[in-house]
Order: C-alpha cells, then structure tokens, then sequence
C-alpha cells in the first residue's frame, strides 16, 4: 500500500510541469482560434444588405469573423460613449457620427459617407391611403415613426410632416417606435394605418405599399455616414472591411436593397 501511494506521487511530479505549461485560452474577446473578430455597429436599416454582405467577406477572407451590433442609430451612438467595443460604425444620421467625432471617438481619415436613401409613406396593400394629407382625415388612426431623439428615420420624418404643415394636427396620432424596422413591423401587422421609413425598409416590407414620396425639399438629404472608431484594436482589418463596403461589388448589394450610391 505504502509503495503504491509513493509511485502515485513520483508520477504526478513527473506530470505536473506538463500540466502546468497548458495554454489558457485568450480572454480578450476579439480572437477566436487566429481569427480576428471585428465588431460592427450599423443602423438597424441595413440589417438585409449587411447580411448577405457578410456572407460574401466571410468567403474572401475566412480569418475574420464579423460581429454586428443592429439598432438605432442613436443607440449605438451612446453605446459607443459608454465604452463599448466597436471597430466600425455606420449611422444613418450624420448626427450621431458628427458627436462621436466631436468626442475624439473616431478615427478622422476613415469617415467617409457610405450610402444614401429615400424616406417614403408606408400603408398596408388594402389601405385607402393615397398621399400624407390623408394622414389628417379619418382615414388615419394611428402613423408610426421612429423616436426622432435616437432614431434618424424619425427626425427625417418629423422634420418632413412640420415641412408638409401636418405636425401639429396629426402628433395625437403618433406612435414612436424604437427603430425605422419596427416602424414597419407595425405597419404589416396593421397596428398603425401608416408610417414613414426608408424605401430601402419597404422593399423588405410584406403586404404594405408606398404610399408617397415626399417632396425632395421636404427633408434635408439622406446620408449614412461610415467611421471606423479610435478605439479599434484591429485598424488594418477595419480598414480592409470599410474599403470592401466602399467596393462595386458590395455597392450592387446595397443597391438591390434600396439605397443609392451618392458616389456617383
């Protein structure tokens, strides 16, 4: 018994050294397995053309795994002022990147505008909305936007139906919405009679039509601005992803879901 519990303990000296040589897995959150994670934050809007967009980086660049982080843009302005990890950003409003700016957030070379779109009023296919002085008749119960305080969507169209001279007879009927796809969602399932989102969100909508386009002067120009944040761990590999996004090939995609090359 006593020869046996001495092998015991030569054996696990022998061993221990090994043991204790293990590596320890990374803890940083941005490696997994030698591929570089990169953290997008992007407006909700993009969700479609971001995810096959995804897709088609991933199959040219295997070492980099993309992470999105989907909201409004206002949201992911004030995520990115509390410290959370993001290598590139894109708002649908030049707002909330002109802040970020402002704060030393970004990184100045990189801020480029990406894309553009078109705010459009939304009902759903039975309606018998047809123009936004409807939305003061009794057609209209309720018109969903976004917040307009976080959500870009809803200040373009807040400042579109004060331009349109409709603010202020139909804001009982409002309903604000967390992001520009809510908006919709609300309409598809009829929850509201209209609402006002992007071209780009009701081309992805189901049983809706647009109603109207308003007038060009109505809301200042659409713009989605794109940055990549000073505090990126991963410079090289954000600046490869923003000059994919800048590409052709990833323009096509953007376009086939709605939004418009300004670079032209």
């Amino acid at each position: 018994m006593r020869k046996n519990v001495i092998i015991s303990i030569v054996v696990l000296f022998i061993f221990l050294p090994i043991i204790g040589c293990k590596s320890v897995p990374s803890q940083s959150g941005d490696m997994e397995g030698g591929q570089v994670k990169l953290t997008v934050a992007a407006a909700a809007s993009l969700v479609d053309a971001l995810d096959e967009l995804k897709i088609m980086y991933g199959e040219k660049n295997p070492d980099i795994i993309l992470t999105y982080n989907l909201a409004s843009s206002g949201t992911l302005q004030k995520q990115i002022e509390e410290g959370a990890p993001v290598d590139v950003f894109i708002s649908a409003g030049k707002s909330q990147m002109d802040a970020l700016d402002d704060k030393g957030l970004v990184i100045k070379d990189s801020l480029t505008n990406l894309l553009g779109n078109q705010l459009v009023l939304i009902a759903s296919a039975q309606s018998n909305i047809e123009s936004f002085d409807d939305l003061a008749t009794d057609l209209v119960n309720k018109i969903s936007i976004g917040t307009p305080e976080t959500v870009p969507a809803g200040k373009y169209a807040q400042e579109t139906l004060i331009n349109l001279n409709l603010w202020d007879n139909i804001q009982p009927k409002i309903v604000m919405a967390n992001d520009v796809r809510q908006v919709l969602t609300l309409v598809e399932t009829t929850n509201v009679e209209a609402g006002l989102v992007y071209s780009s969100d009701a081309i992805q909508g189901k049983d809706i039509k647009i109603v109207a386009t308003p007038p060009a002067k109505a809301c200042k120009p659409i713009v989605y601005p794109m940055a990549i944040m000073a505090s990126s761990k991963h410079i090289e590999e954000a600046q490869n992803f923003q000059a994919f996004l800048l590409s052709d090939e990833a323009m096509e995609i953007f376009i086939k879901y709605g939004f418009i090359n300004i670079k032209n």
